[in-house]
């Protein structure tokens, strides 16, 4: 927590380095004057952000402590701030006050941190720019004008109603429409706000309707400054976004590519294990997004040695010639393999975590028995057993208990909903048995969602199908019989 304080003691500098150097910006050949006679503006500059900088640090500390602990996540928030006063100034100074991007900032806190923490920065940030504008010499050395007053709340409205346009939006070309809708209702506000200053007598509608016009291109703007600046704040902190989790779920994602072409067999498996997993996460209101990406990398480990895992083998099965032993290292080496390579190739920690996870610290039964038969009853369950950790959130959670049921649903000859059922509840028991969702907070009316889920979706994929008949029509739409090999295998 000591380093994070420091984080935010570097940020609020470079904040107000910005704004001195606003000021002389602003006046190249007289900004000594405004120091000397407008200090204690400046200084109110320094109060009023000092303020508002521990009211989000406050904030954080009493809503996420583990969130506001890593400095990481403290500079992504003031760094965030700070630039996008930088653009706001660019843009209010150099074209028009109107222009600003203020709903860059909501919508970017939007994406990086939820609904409701973008609500609470934007408030925020209205106040750190209609403090910035009233006080320095940005608009008027003497004090705040009437058009900073309008621009304190068109930031706050701008931005909130910027906040509840974009909470579903899934893709960049959604974000960027938004950014078109957002104009409508902002520019009619401000046109609102600048009734009462109209001189009806001389009115000119140009300098009534400009204002407006300003309004709209400053939505436009903010949501393609937030689609610039968005990569940059996933990239640089690693943070997850819809967007992101998109692209790492495309069919374009090189991980995935290996997948599908070294070991088909589980990237097939992780297909539906994804659909699974999405599904659940749906239904007890955890991050669709982000439980369909983890389920899809929660086997990529097996990239390692693909050869060694069933659904990948092809009639030889490597594990016949292998030491009990060495084969169940073989096996749980997968989890460790799939969080060492997915964090090489810096993807977001959740995913990593959830690749290390989602066998917790299970027995690895199949070698565990050949061990126990071969050696007379004299194996230790640890060596044949994950190294862990326990699922920490309820995705990982959730994937645990997807994968076995997919599984184990494969082997059933009888793919009825009442054994998938009975299937499914054994695998939740067995877990809760050994102590597995003890460190994710899941609650027992969530495990029987999930449970119920899985059922219903397992039951779907594994649906009956009606037997077709052995024929094949040819050239001349006639119907011959077709030797399918089925009476030979039946004589055998």
């Amino acid at each position: 927590m000591i380093w994070s304080g420091f984080s935010v003691a570097l940020c609020y500098i470079t904040l107000l380095l910005c704004v001195f150097l606003m000021i002389v910006f602003n006046d190249p050949y007289g900004w000594k004057s405004y120091f000397q006679e407008e200090l204690s503006s400046f200084f109110s500059i320094c109060v009023c952000s000092l303020l508002l900088f521990a009211i989000v640090f406050y904030y954080y500390y009493i809503e996420d402590r583990e969130f506001i602990s890593k400095p990481k996540n403290v500079f992504l928030i003031f760094l965030n701030m700070v630039i996008s006063v930088a653009f706001c100034y660019i843009f209010g100074r150099y074209i028009g006050i109107y222009i600003r991007p203020m709903a860059m900032f909501a919508l970017i806190c939007l994406f990086l941190f939820g609904r409701r923490q973008a609500i609470m920065l934007n408030f925020v940030f209205s106040l750190l720019m209609f403090t910035i504008d009233t006080y320095s010499n940005n608009f008027e050395a003497s004090g705040a004008t009437n058009a900073v007053y309008i621009s304190l709340v068109l930031a706050f409205v701008c931005g909130t109603f910027a906040i509840f346009l974009a909470g579903n939006v899934k893709t960049r070309g959604g974000l960027l429409f938004t950014g078109v809708v957002l104009s409508v209702p902002t520019a009619v506000v401000l046109l609102l706000l600048e009734l009462p200053e109209m001189n009806y007598e001389q009115f000119n509608w140009i300098n009534y309707v400009a204002p407006g016009s300003y309004a709209i291109l400053g939505c436009i703007i903010s949501a393609v400054l937030a689609l610039a600046m968005l990569p940059f704040y996933e990239a640089l902190f690693n943070r997850l976004t819809v967007f992101r989790l998109r692209e790492l779920t495309s069919a374009n994602a090189p991980l995935l590519q290996r997948l599908r072409t070294e070991a088909p067999g589980t990237f097939n498996h992780s297909l539906i294990v994804a659909q699974l997993a999405e599904s659940c996460a749906i239904a007890i209101g955890e991050n669709a997004e982000l439980a369909r990406a983890a389920a899809y990398y929660h086997d990529v480990g097996k990239l390692k040695q693909p050869d060694c895992f069933t659904e990948n083998q092809t009639g030889y099965n490597v594990h016949d010639e292998l030491t009990p032993e060495l084969s169940a290292d073989i096996i749980r080496s997968h989890a460790k393999d799939g969080y060492d390579l997915l964090t090489a190739a810096h993807l977001p920690k959740a995913i990593a975590d959830v690749a290390r996870e989602h066998h917790g610290t299970l027995p690895i039964k199949y070698f565990y028995d050949k061990a126990m038969r071969l050696s007379g009853g004299d194996a230790n369950i640890k060596d044949y057993s994950y190294l862990g950790p326990t699922p920490s959130s309820k995705i990982a959670a959730i994937i645990m208990i997807a994968d076995a049921s997919e599984a184990s649903s494969r082997v059933l000859r009888d793919r009825s909903p009442e054994n998938v059922e009975r299937v499914v509840r054994s695998i939740i028991e067995e877990r809760m048995d050994l102590d597995q969702f003890t460190d994710c907070n899941i609650t027992m009316r969530e495990l029987t969602v999930i449970k119920q889920t899985i059922v219903d979706a397992l039951s779907g994929v594994h649906h009956h199908r009606v037997k077709y008949p052995a024929i094949r029509f040819n050239r001349a739409h006639e119907a011959v019989k077709e030797d399918l090999g089925e009476e030979d295998d039946a004589k055998s």
